[in-house]
C-alpha cells in the first residue's frame, strides 16, 4: 500500500511538473496572416540554427576567384526578388554575381555581408531589401529599425570600398487572388516612406539611388498588374524593366568609385 502511495504521489508530482512547464512556455505569437504564420513556422530551424543562412552560399563563394585585373565585379544582394533574378539573361557577360536569399530581412542580410559581399572583393554591390522587414518575416520592425540597417550595410561597404547601389523598395499589388495576403502585409505607407528615406540618405552619403519604384507603379500607386502574378515577385517583364535601371545605376557608381 505505502509503495502505491509513493508511485501515485511521483506520478502526480511529474503531472504538476508538466503542467508547470507547459504554462511557462511562451506561445508562438501570431500576426493575423496565415501565409506569415506559415512561413514563420516553417522557417523555426533556419532561426535558430542558422540565422543569416550562411551556408546557402559558402561552398559556391569558396570557388569563386579572386577578380580579374580591370574586372567590374557586382554583387546583387538582397531577398527572394533578387534570389529568382536570372542575371546571366538580362547582363549577358558581365561579371554580375547573384546572392539573393527568398524571405530574407536587413537583419539577417547583416549576418552574411561579409561572407556574401565583402569577401568577393566586388567594386559595386546593388542591394534590394526592406519588403521583407515591413511585412515581418523575422518579427515587426521600427522603420528607424530598417533604416539603421540600410546605413549599416552601406557603411560595411564604403570601409571596405564598395560602390554602394540602393535599390527602393517595389511597389505591391492586390489585383490577382495571390497577391492577397503579400499585399496586406506590406503598407504602401511604409514603402514610400522607406523610399524617401533612401533617397535622401543617398544623396547626403554620396551613394547611388536606383529608383525602380516610379518604373513599376501604375496608377493607383501599385505595382503594375502585368508585372507580378503574385503581386511582389516581378516576371520577366518586371525584370525587363529593372534590368537597364540596375545597368544604368551601376555606371554610375563605377563612375564614382574607379
Amino acid at each position: 500500500m505505502r509503495l502505491l502511495s509513493q508511485k501515485l504521489i511521483g506520478l502526480a508530482s511529474i503531472a504538476i511538473f508538466t503542467l508547470c512547464a507547459s504554462a511557462q512556455q511562451p506561445s508562438i505569437p501570431t500576426t493575423g496572416f496565415a501565409g506569415l504564420d506559415q512561413y514563420r513556422a516553417s522557417r523555426i530551424a533556419v532561426f535558430t540554427n542558422d540565422y543569416g543562412q550562411l551556408a546557402r552560399y559558402r561552398d559556391v563563394n569558396a570557388a569563386v576567384e579572386p577578380p580579374a585585373p580591370g574586372e567590374n565585379r557586382v554583387v546583387f544582394f538582397g531577398d527572394s526578388i533578387t534570389d529568382s533574378w536570372k542575371l546571366a539573361e538580362y547582363f549577358p557577360g558581365k561579371p554580375y554575381l547573384n546572392r539573393g536569399i527568398g524571405g530574407q530581412t536587413t537583419p539577417q542580410m547583416l549576418v552574411r555581408f561579409r561572407q556574401d559581399v565583402i569577401n568577393l572583393h566586388p567594386k559595386v554591390v546593388v542591394i534590394l531589401a526592406g519588403t521583407n522587414d515591413i511585412a515581418g518575416n523575422t518579427g515587426p520592425m521600427l522603420l528607424e529599425d530598417i533604416e539603421a540597417d540600410y546605413a549599416s550595410l552601406a557603411e560595411l561597404a564604403r570601409a571596405s570600398h564598395i560602390a554602394v547601389v540602393y535599390s527602393s523598395v517595389l511597389p505591391v499589388h492586390n489585383y490577382t487572388p495571390k497577391s492577397q495576403d503579400f499585399f496586406a502585409q506590406r503598407s504602401t505607407a511604409k514603402i514610400l516612406a522607406l523610399n524617401q528615406w533612401l533617397k535622401d540618405y543617398c544623396a547626403a552619403s554620396h551613394l547611388v539611388y536606383l529608383d525602380y519604384f516610379t518604373a513599376l507603379v501604375d496608377d493607383k500607386g501599385l505595382l503594375k498588374r502585368d508585372l507580378a502574378e503574385d503581386g511582389l515577385h516581378p516576371n520577366a517583364a518586371g525584370f525587363k524593366i529593372m534590368a537597364p535601371l540596375a545597368e544604368a545605376a551601376i555606371g554610375k557608381a563605377l563612375a564614382s568609385n574607379p
